[in-house]
Formats: C-alpha cells, structure tokens, sequence
C-alpha cells in the first residue's frame, strides 16, 4: 500500500489526512515510533479487552515528510487486511476505531478530509 495525501481503512466511509500542525514530536507524543526507515508507525489493538491478543489492530504509518500516510486494519498478527466495517459483527471494534482517530484529531494529528 503506497503513502497518500489521504487515507482510510477498507470500508470506512471517512478519510483523514495529517494535520499541517503536527510535528514529529506531536506524533511521539501520541504514541508514533519512529521506524528505521524515518517513518512514524501507530499500532493499537480494537479488541475488547486489552489483554486479548486475539482481536483486529489498526495500523496507521505516517511518511517521513509528515505529508502522506497508509492506515490499516489487520489480524492480530498483521499479516492480513480485514474490513470491520462488513456487518453488524464487528460493532465493538468499529467504536473503538472511531475513539480513537476522534482523539487523534482532537490531539491535532489528523483531521477529516
């Protein structure tokens, strides 16, 4: 999956795009490391217990030039995509991912496109 201006997970209706105010230390302050490659990366489970390794992640990467991002939403081991957003089935992680990109935007590091 390339970077774009912006993004959104399969089948979710809402694209965001980086705040032209974030830093990189807006993104370390939120939770972004930064990879090898000079890239910021978000992991954060959608389960409905924090201790269970078994639910969905949500992964969002956000370029080196703070401009472009990818996001995703995977298994919990990340190899492959999924769409929470099919059915009623997944409701707890579809709510979970809506808090938290809200408080992302509220932090000022996306807003909605």
């Amino acid at each position: 999956m390339a970077f774009a201006d912006k993004a959104t997970v399969e089948g979710c209706e809402v694209y965001y795009k980086v705040n032209e105010q974030a830093k990189k230390y807006t993104l370390k302050d939120n939770g972004f490391v930064e990879t090898n490659s000079g890239n910021f990366q978000l992991v954060r489970p959608l389960d409905a217990t924090p201790q269970s390794k078994e639910g969905f992640k949500l992964k969002i990467t956000i370029a080196s030039d703070l401009k472009t991002l990818k996001m995703s939403v995977t298994t919990a081991n990340g190899l492959k995509s999924m769409n929470i957003f099919k059915g009623d089935a997944h409701a707890m992680s579809q709510e979970k991912f809506y808090f938290l990109m809200d408080g992302m935007i509220s932090r000022g590091v996306f807003e909605k496109a």
